[in-house]
């Protein structure tokens, strides 16, 4: 028995529970307009009231899938990127998904609010911070992209904390709660022309009308 079909036993009996996954153009921050094959991750306790899958928060609801089917889907998709979200996938180990979809060649994304420790080899980490659960120190280091969804003029305080954590390279964008995106967007716009140190990200996908 060859050290890769023990490999791929090992992912067969790795099971997560999954929401969905779909195969479409990622839609927001840096990687905005690519191929993206997207597995979305049951269970979230960070509430946020204005999520938009809020369907996500309760793993028990969701079908487990095993870690060697979900590569075998996005493979067979041929993305530019594979996207680990949810719900909270740190809430779940990710080593066994992430070491499975790297050795199948895939580029590997995760979007988290950093609210669990840290898990898995990652291409590329964004950061959605919450204040009602503020994300573990482990998250920080790895952080490539900043991304906090703004409401209110407080959400802009808490961004520039939360900046202060992360590594000189990190993109910073701010995005507009989209139940509320004329207010928060005219408060982002003057804010990042006053701090150009931070970026717009909109939800492309919403205005598209895509998933």
């Amino acid at each position: 028995m060859t050290y890769q079909t023990v490999e791929s036993e090992a992912f067969n009996s790795v099971y997560l529970p999954v929401v969905e996954t779909f195969h479409s153009l990622q839609g927001e921050g840096a990687w905005t307009g690519v191929s993206a094959f997207f597995i979305r991750l049951a269970g979230c306790d960070v509430g946020c009231t204005w999520c938009d899958t809020k369907e996500s928060w309760n793993p028990k609801r969701h079908q487990k899938r095993n870690v060697a089917e979900l590569t075998q889907e996005a493979k067979e998709k041929a993305p530019c990127i594979v996207v680990i979200t949810g719900g909270e996938p740190l809430m779940h180990d990710l080593n066994p998904l992430t070491s499975s979809l790297c050795a199948a060649g895939l580029r590997v994304h995760l979007e988290t609010s950093g609210a669990h420790p840290f898990s898995g080899c990652f291409d590329w980490v964004t950061l959605s911070p919450k204040m009602a659960k503020p994300p573990q120190e482990s998250v920080y280091s790895h952080v490539s992209e900043l991304k906090v969804v703004v409401v209110n003029s407080l959400d802009l305080e808490w961004a520039q904390q939360q900046a202060a954590r992360v590594p000189t390279s990190t993109l910073k964008y701010l995005q507009p709660e989209w139940n509320t995106h004329v207010a928060s967007q005219s408060l982002i716009v003057e804010y990042v022309k006053e701090h150009p140190e931070w970026r717009l990200s909109l939800q492309t996908h919403k205005f598209l009308g895509v998933r």
